[in-house]
């Protein structure tokens, strides 16, 4: 059974070591080796822990091996209250294809963040843009360029923030 927590700050090295196999396995089909490893500079155990001050990051666990397998966050966006933002979306490559990402994002759609944003971003890898547009995501401002950090930037509006509004 896959179930869903709050990440804990012991969670810290496992995540870490997930976003880090993710990343040399599957992102690396996008990105040269050196992108992916400066962007690992910035994904580090101690990263996650800081972060889960600001954000909700929530882990996946496969209760048979007993195992973090997908992990993602969702914020405000640069503080705003009817914004948000994702972040550090990561399926285990071994997970990757049956539906684990589908539920990431479904659990962050139903968290306070989201629910009070009229618009939530995300920065996507060229790796995860197919996927994030499936899930309703589409090009902020229509642009469909990288941006200097080689991501696209997606957004969705959410229409229950605008409806609670009225």
């Amino acid at each position: 059974m896959i179930r869903y927590r709050s990440f804990k700050n012991s969670d810290a090295e496992e995540v870490s070591r997930l976003v880090k196999e993710t990343m040399l396995t599957t992102n690396i089909k996008d990105y040269s080796k050196e992108y992916v490893e400066n962007d690992l500079k910035r994904l580090t155990a101690q990263d996650f822990k800081e972060r889960a001050k600001y954000f909700h990051c929530y882990v996946f666990i496969d209760d048979a091996v007993n195992k973090i397998i997908a992990v993602g966050s969702i914020g405000a966006y640069w503080g705003k209250k009817d914004e948000g933002s994702l972040f550090n979306i990561f399926v285990s490559p071994e997970y990757q294809g049956q539906g684990i990402g589908k539920r990431v994002i479904q659990v962050l759609e139903q968290d306070e963040y989201f629910n009070r944003a009229k618009r939530i971003e995300i920065p996507s890898s060229i790796t995860g843009l197919g996927f994030y547009q499936k899930m309703g995501y589409s090009f902020k401002n229509g642009q469909d360029a990288l941006d200097d950090e080689q991501l696209y930037r997606l957004e969705k509006f959410n229409k229950k923030a605008y409806d609670v509004e009225s």
